[in-house]
């Protein structure tokens, strides 16, 4: 079949997992003889602060990789921002959509085309994946102010307090009418899924949970023992995260080492703010090959998370180096855990600490949890797993006549 990938960022011009999912999923269908587009928007990438340098697109017998961009560099994502259809780059989409695709798979659409892009596949088969909130929530997380968990649409002043120009379409029936082109929606979760039928979402919502890359599948050596118990946080370092609530507690247990990985807007006061705690290490961003021996030397891995999570990558790659999780009660980031029965989730800081003296106390326990966590992502949470369920859905709509030609 013949893929086209539709995405604002996709890498290495990305700041999360929504652009590496779709690398994944790209070349995972790829592999299986498919023919996969990609396309996505280089402006939105320069808009947002990106500063890798220019790589262009390649093109292989399997599928084009195209970046767009406007003359008009910035204003073409900004447009986007404020009226939710593409306008600038309205000329190339159309020429990209009209090809003959048997499944188009939209995914982070804030800044490529909003959902004035929707209507525009000619695919067989019309496809939506959920990656945020971003349908329901301006600021794609539910993190309201810049301060807290949303638990109150006030979303005109939210989006002004946390720097977002304000999106003018979502006070009009832009997104009910760009999904009516949509036949399936996917969810990451249990979570999404209900807060996106909650937030008006009409169409057929389906939960297709997320895998860890196939470098991350074989178990990473073992390594030398580490000198005292070690917990792992990687993702953005950011206010939503919950890094600084965790760098809080891990003040009062200055026994165990943490090891925090990414970057973001909190990193640099953080950094100073930690400089005199010994047990507290700030790697930065780290290349994907260096992740596997960092969670497998763990003994846990740790999401603070106070914005709803819509899924949580980060455990699923720890849970296939057999490292338990300890996460916070937030969106659907607890979902997997309790599943696997692979770790703790907890709903203060005063129960992250107790897990935390749990797990770096009671080895038996880490073990057995380890164990889980293991044979849940060998099961539920490989490529193939995921690439199998994702294709059976496909054949089983266009079997069904889901999608159709438009």
């Amino acid at each position: 079949m013949r893929f086209l990938m539709a995405t604002t960022f996709y890498p290495p011009h990305h700041f999360g997992g929504d652009a590496i999912y779709v690398r994944q999923l790209t070349e995972a269908l790829r592999a299986r003889g498919h023919s996969v587009d990609v396309v996505y928007c280089r402006d939105s990438y320069r808009i947002s602060g990106g500063r890798n340098e220019y790589v262009g697109g390649d093109h292989s017998e399997s599928g084009d990789i195209i970046q767009l961009e406007s003359r008009f560099g910035s204003l073409s994502p900004l447009l986007t921002q404020i009226t939710g259809r593409p306008f600038l780059k309205l000329p190339k989409l159309k020429e990209i959509f009209g090809r003959p695709y048997d499944v188009v798979n939209f995914h982070n659409l804030s800044l490529i085309g909003g959902p004035g892009i929707l209507p525009m596949s000619r695919a067989r088969l019309t496809l939506f994946t959920a990656h945020e909130h971003w349908t329901v929530c301006p600021t794609h997380i539910l993190w309201k102010n810049r301060s807290k968990a949303c638990d109150k649409r006030q979303c005109f002043t939210c989006q002004l307090r946390s720097g977002r120009p304000p999106q003018l379409w979502r006070y009009t029936n832009l997104l009910k009418s760009g999904f009516e082109a949509v036949d399936q929606i996917f969810a990451p979760s249990a979570f999404t899924k209900r807060t996106l039928e909650a937030g008006g979402i009409e169409r057929p919502i389906s939960v297709l949970r997320l895998f860890a890359p196939t470098d991350f599948e074989a178990l990473a050596p073992v390594g030398p023992a580490l000198t005292a118990p070690t917990f792992l946080y990687v993702g953005r370092v950011t206010r939503s995260k919950g890094v600084a609530e965790l760098v809080h507690a891990f003040s009062e247990r200055p026994n165990y080492k943490l090891q925090v990985v990414g970057d973001g807007d909190l990193m640099a006061s953080m950094v100073t703010a930690t400089k005199n705690l010994d047990n507290i290490d700030f790697l930065g961003a780290q290349p994907r090959s260096a992740l596997p021996d960092l969670y497998r030397r763990a003994t846990a891995f740790i999401l603070p998370s106070l914005a709803p999570e819509s899924f949580g990558l980060a455990t699923i790659e720890a849970f296939a180096q057999g490292t338990p999780a300890i996460v916070r009660e937030a969106g659907g980031a607890g979902e997997v855990v309790r599943e696997a029965g692979a770790g703790i989730v907890f709903k203060s800081n005063t129960e992250m600490l107790t897990a935390v003296d749990t797990l770096a106390e009671d080895r038996f326990l880490r073990d057995s949890l380890g164990d889980k966590a293991r044979q849940s992502f060998l099961k539920f949470y490989t490529e193939q797993s995921h690439v199998d369920a994702y294709l059976e859905h496909v054949e089983n709509l266009l079997a069904n006549g889901a999608g159709c030609v438009k």
